[in-house]
């Protein structure tokens, strides 16, 4: 399929004032997102929350549906969650640890995940130990595979780290942990809408995602893939009456499937929105953008390259759609200032996000030019001028 690159930005009106490339931390939602969330908002003003989620059973249903089919799993393996961040930690935070176990995780780890793991570390005596990147910058797999040993309880990586256009080997990752029969646990909240993601074939047992990044989501919104007969093997860290049933006095029995992990409040509208987001990219074909947006970052890294005061720093064997770059004579704050003058919208990265990777490679902070399937060679152009100029 090829795609109609007008009728996409028509599609999407953001695009008419502002070049945006923060997609990473927020794309521009399409209309028919917009739309699905507006006429469920519309639908509660009129007939109120409870009645109008009655009447949009089968829209917010197909969330479930649609997510399944993107990812390759079954709808009872997903739990919808506020953001990616609330998955993961339902996940992590459901795991068993005792004295001495380890936790085997990648050098760009995201800072969240590690202050969660210095936690159970000071909670449980736990041993958080980093897997070197090899020499493109990844993790070494070969690496991963020499430090297993019987006290590793849990591998955890971040399949595309938030500080640059790394893809870490997630499918070579988890043939290790499948070999060890190790729990493995998958941050692909930059991931997934941005590449093909096939839980089947990466092998984890978790993974957490956010709506609101390369899906083209509403904010607050996200899910958590929980591999079904892996399950049981998780108490979630807390449970209501959603996850759970009150069946005697003192007693209570969990949902059989990922539900489980939910709770019982929802943004209707925006898990609305979600569906409709990953239904819009099932339409045009996880593929077809991935490979376009991949494409025009690649293009962005070679034309960012051949200007004189910038220094692209992206690492990885694979590269997706993230592009770094630091300015040999501004701070990357005044960069992002001098380009929202310009109308065009960048973010940064800095050294608390991803402490021990930046901290191995001396950089405190960089700029973030994130991109997605609708933005155009004509929008790179433009950036490479303005940077030009400063």
């Amino acid at each position: 399929m090829t795609l109609d690159i007008d009728k996409l930005r028509r599609e999407t009106p953001g695009v008419e004032n502002r070049i945006h490339f923060n997609n990473a931390g927020a794309a521009l939602i399409p209309l028919p997102v917009y739309d699905a969330v507006k006429d469920h908002l519309d639908l509660e003003l009129a007939i109120g929350g409870y009645e109008s989620q009655a009447r949009a059973e089968a829209a917010f249903e197909r969330t479930y549906d649609a997510i399944a089919e993107l990812i390759n799993c079954d709808r009872s393996e997903i739990a919808l969650v506020e953001n990616a961040t609330v998955g993961w930690q339902m996940a992590f935070y459901g795991l068993s640890f005792k004295p001495g176990d380890r936790i085997l995780t990648a050098e760009a780890e995201y800072a969240t995940n590690v202050i969660d793991y210095l936690q159970i570390a000071k909670r449980t005596g736990v041993k958080i130990d980093f897997v070197p990147s090899d020499n493109s910058g990844q993790m070494d797999v070969n690496a991963l595979e020499k430090m297993i040993d019987d006290r590793v309880k849990l591998i955890s990586a971040t399949h595309i780290p938030t500080n640059g256009g790394l893809i870490n080997p997630a499918a070579e990752i988890g043939a290790v942990a499948r070999r060890h029969g190790i729990p493995y646990l998958l941050d692909a909240c930059q991931a997934v809408g941005q590449i093909p993601v096939d839980v089947e074939t990466i092998g984890c047992d978790m993974l957490s995602v956010t709506g609101r990044k390369y899906l083209r989501g509403p904010r607050g919104t996200g899910f958590l893939y929980v591999r079904k007969g892996f399950m049981d093997k998780l108490e979630p860290p807390f449970l209501d009456m959603h996850g759970a049933e009150w069946t005697s006095v003192d007693g209570y029995e969990m949902r059989a499937d990922a539900r489980r992990f939910e709770n019982w409040e929802f943004n209707v509208a925006a898990v609305i929105g979600l569906g409709a987001a990953v239904d819009y990219l099932l339409a045009l074909g996880i593929e077809e953008t991935s490979a376009r947006l991949c494409a025009l970052a690649a293009t962005a890294r070679e034309k960012l390259s051949a200007l004189p005061k910038i220094t692209v720093q992206d690492i990885g064997e694979k590269k997706g759609g993230i592009v770094t770059f630091e300015h040999e004579d501004m701070p990357a704050d005044a960069v992002k200032a001098a380009l929202a003058g310009k109308n065009i919208n960048v973010s940064i990265t800095s050294l608390s996000s991803t402490r021990f990777d930046l901290e191995k490679r001396g950089i405190d902070e960089m700029i973030r030019a994130s991109f997605h399937y609708y933005n155009t060679e004509e929008e790179i152009d433009r950036l490479i001028e303005v940077l030009r100029e400063l």
